[in-house]
C-alpha cells in the first residue's frame, strides 16, 4: 500500500501575539513555495525638513527622486521624526489623514468626507522623560475602506477632476501626513497664537499619493481567426451586436458585430484589442465604404471606437421631476486604430487596438458622491447626417482598467509587493455584486 506524506506547519514558540513577518525563513521555518516576479521593496526615502532646520520628517520605502511619497492599498506610512533642536519641545505626534471634497457650482452645495484619520503620539514630556528624543520611529496603517452616509466604500485613489461652467463641479481626493512638534511660545497665548495654533510649533506636512494597484486575473486572449463567414467566436471573446439603419429603401441595413475580450478588464498600459465585422448586401457595404473605419478622410472619421471615462458628482442625492441631480463630464481617454482583416461577398472585417492615454493613472472607483466609470464606445457619426444614407449609431460596452499587466502568478502569492494588496476588483464592470473569480482582477 502506498504511503502518503503531508507537510505540517512549523511549531512556533508560545507567543501572546502572532509571530512577526520576516522576508527570509527563520531557523525553525521552511520555504515551501516562492512566487515568480517578486518586486523588491523600494529602499529610498522622502525627506521634508522644517524651515528652521530644527526637525525632519523622513518617510521610508520610497522610490528615489520622487516628487511626493506614494502608497498602495493596505500600506503603512512608515518613517521617523528627527530632531536637531530639541529645546522647548513638549510633545511630538504624527497624523495621517485623507479627505474627499465635492463642490457643485451654482449653489449646488458642498460635501466633505473623512477618508482616514490616525494620530500617533510619539513622545510627551514628563518628569521622567524631560528631553525630546533625537529620533522617533512611527508607523500608521492605511485602512482598506471608509464609511460615509452609512455606506462603506473602498479607500479611493488620489484624484481630482472638475467641470467648468454652470452647472459645474470640482472634486478632489487628497491625503497628507503631518508631524507636529509642540513648542509652547513664551509670548502670552493671545499674542503668541495664530488661528488657535501656537506659532512656536514645528509642523512638517506633505501630501502623499494613494495609488492602489490592480492587475487582471486573466491575460488578453489570442486574436480571433476568420473563415468564409467572418470571425470565429472563441470563449474568451464576447460578441456585441447592433445595427446601422439605412435611410434609403434600396439600401439594406448594416449589421455590426463588435468583439471584445470577455473579461472587459484591461491594463491601462496595454492597448485594448478588438475585432469588428460589418454585414450587409454588397451594395450597402459599397455605399458605406466612404464612412468606414479605414476610409482615407481628412478630419474626424465617421466610424470610431473609443475608451470613454465618466466622472460623476452627486452632492444632493436628490430627484427633481424623476430626474437625478448629479452632474458629470465625459472624456475620451483612448482612441482606436483599425486594419482591414478580411472580407467576403456580404461582410468586411477589421481588427484593431485602443491605445489609452498616458495621462490615465487610476482605475474606476466610487467614493461617496463621486464615481468614475469607463466604457468602450462604438459610434457611427457622419459629418453631415442629413446627407448620409445611414443613420447614426452609438453602442456602449462597460469596461474596467487596472494599473498593472497580467502575470502568471496573478494571485500575488509569495510576492513582496510594494504597495500592499486588496480584494479583487469586480469581473463584471457594471456591478461588483456579480463578480466572478475567473474573470476578475487581482490587486497588487
Amino acid at each position: 500500500m502506498a504511503m502518503s506524506t503531508t507537510l505540517s506547519p512549523p511549531s512556533y514558540p508560545d507567543f501572546l501575539r502572532s509571530p512577526s513577518y520576516t522576508v527570509e525563513p527563520q531557523r525553525h521555518e521552511q520555504r515551501i513555495a516562492l512566487g515568480q516576479g517578486l518586486r523588491p521593496r523600494p529602499s529610498g526615502q522622502f525627506v521634508k525638513e522644517s524651515k528652521s532646520r530644527g526637525a525632519r520628517l523622513r518617510l521610508n520605502a520610497q522610490e528615489d527622486n520622487i516628487d511626493l511619497p506614494v502608497y498602495g492599498s493596505a500600506s503603512s506610512v512608515e518613517g521617523s521624526i528627527e530632531v536637531t533642536k530639541p529645546d522647548g519641545i513638549t510633545s511630538v505626534e504624527v497624523k495621517v489623514d485623507g479627505r474627499l471634497r465635492l463642490h457643485e457650482l451654482a449653489a449646488g452645495g458642498m460635501v466633505t468626507a473623512k477618508l482616514c484619520s490616525e494620530t500617533v503620539i510619539l513622545w510627551i514630556k514628563d518628569p521622567s522623560n524631560a528631553t525630546c528624543p533625537m529620533a522617533m520611529d512611527f508607523r500608521c496603517s492605511l485602512p482598506a475602506t471608509f464609511v460615509h452616509a452609512n455606506n462603506t466604500y473602498s479607500l479611493p485613489p488620489t484624484y481630482d477632476v472638475k467641470l467648468d461652467g454652470l452647472p459645474g463641479f470640482t472634486a478632489a481626493i487628497d491625503y497628507n501626513v503631518t508631524a507636529t512638534l509642540v513648542k509652547p511660545n513664551p509670548v502670552p497665548l493671545v499674542k503668541g497664537s495664530l488661528f488657535g495654533k501656537s506659532i512656536g510649533n514645528i509642523i512638517l506636512s506633505t501630501p502623499f499619493v494613494y495609488h492602489p494597484r490592480t492587475r487582471p486575473a486573466v491575460p488578453l486572449p489570442s486574436p480571433l481567426r476568420t473563415n468564409r463567414l467572418g470571425f470565429i467566436l472563441e470563449p474568451d471573446w464576447k460578441l456585441y451586436e447592433s445595427q446601422i439603419a439605412s435611410r434609403q429603401s434600396n439600401t439594406a441595413d448594416i449589421k455590426t458585430k463588435l468583439y471584445i475580450p470577455a473579461s472587459r478588464i484591461f491594463c491601462m498600459a496595454q492597448p485594448i484589442p478588438f475585432h469588428l465585422t460589418l454585414e450587409s448586401s454588397a451594395y450597402s457595404l459599397a455605399a458605406f465604404l466612404p464612412y468606414g473605419p479605414t476610409a482615407n478622410l481628412i478630419g474626424k472619421r465617421a466610424t470610431r471606437i473609443q475608451l470613454m471615462r465618466q466622472a460623476t458628482v452627486d452632492v444632493r442625492h436628490a430627484m427633481i421631476s424623476s430626474t437625478k441631480t448629479d452632474i458629470w463630464r465625459v472624456d475620451n481617454i483612448g482612441e482606436a486604430t483599425f486594419a482591414h482583416a478580411g472580407d467576403g461577398p456580404t461582410w468586411v472585417a477589421f481588427s484593431g487596438t485602443i491605445r489609452i492615454q498616458n495621462s490615465v493613472k487610476v482605475a474606476a472607483f466610487k467614493a461617496g458622491g463621486l464615481s468614475v466609470k469607463d466604457c468602450i464606445l462604438f459610434t457611427f457619426s457622419p459629418a453631415d447626417p442629413a446627407k448620409s444614407p445611414f443613420a447614426p449609431l452609438r453602442q456602449v460596452v462597460p469596461a474596467r482598467l487596472t494599473t498593472d499587466v497580467w502575470t502568471a502568478d496573478g494571485t500575488g502569492m509569495g510576492a513582496n509587493l510594494t504597495n500592499g494588496s486588496e480584494c479583487s476588483i469586480p469581473s463584471t464592470p457594471e456591478d461588483a455584486e456579480y463578480a466572478q473569480v475567473e474573470h476578475g482582477a487581482y490587486a497588487m
